[in-house]
């Protein structure tokens, strides 16, 4: 997938000029950079292309739903993104390596107990754990980074508190990928 293949997805759906596409574009900049700069570190056997795109693209879903702190006016819970986006991507043919990234970057990623112990408004029926090195790389990168605020790099204990807001678990899980990239 080339550049103008994914800022052709993005343009399809996020106006030019709109605060929506800025934050976007701005969030998914940072992770693809994170990303990019982590994979060259540990000399990761992805392709970068592929790498920037994921990354690019994984929170294409977030204009579905009801987010207005940050410029999203649809209908959707915002927990819903992640597999909302992987259907998008689907739809336009995207590669399924791309299409899963965002289906399983939500949090550290969610498991079947927590869509039910939480009733979260999410399928059962799909894994939105993150398995594949770019699923993980991407979803790690993710967490660094903000939609609202300063959108600036967190700190490593701002992530960990944050994971920790979620479950414990959650935070455990971010453990394990930071274990991993670090």
């Amino acid at each position: 997938m080339s550049m103008t293949d994914y800022l052709k997805i993005i343009d399809k759906y996020y106006l030019p000029g709109t605060p929506l596409r800025e934050i976007l574009l701005r969030h998914s900049r940072s992770v693809a950079d994170l990303a990019l700069e982590i994979a060259a570190r540990l000399d990761l056997h992805l392709d970068r292309r592929l790498i920037e795109s994921a990354a690019m693209l994984h929170d294409i879903g977030i204009f579905k739903t009801d987010a207005p702190g940050i410029f999203c006016s649809g209908s959707e819970p915002y927990i819903r993104h992640g597999v909302l986006g992987a259907d998008l991507l689907r739809g336009e043919g995207v590669c399924e390596e791309v299409a899963r990234v965002a289906e399983r970057h939500t949090g550290a990623g969610i498991t079947p107990d927590d869509v039910r112990n939480m009733a979260l408004p999410l399928p059962t029926d799909r894994i939105l754990m993150p398995q594949t090195l770019l699923e993980r790389l991407i979803c790690y990168a993710d967490k660094f980074y903000s939609k609202s605020g300063d959108m600036q790099r967190k700190s490593l204990d701002r992530v960990r508190q944050s994971m920790l807001r979620h479950s414990a678990d959650t935070l455990a899980r971010f453990e394990k990928l930071h274990s991993e990239f670090s």
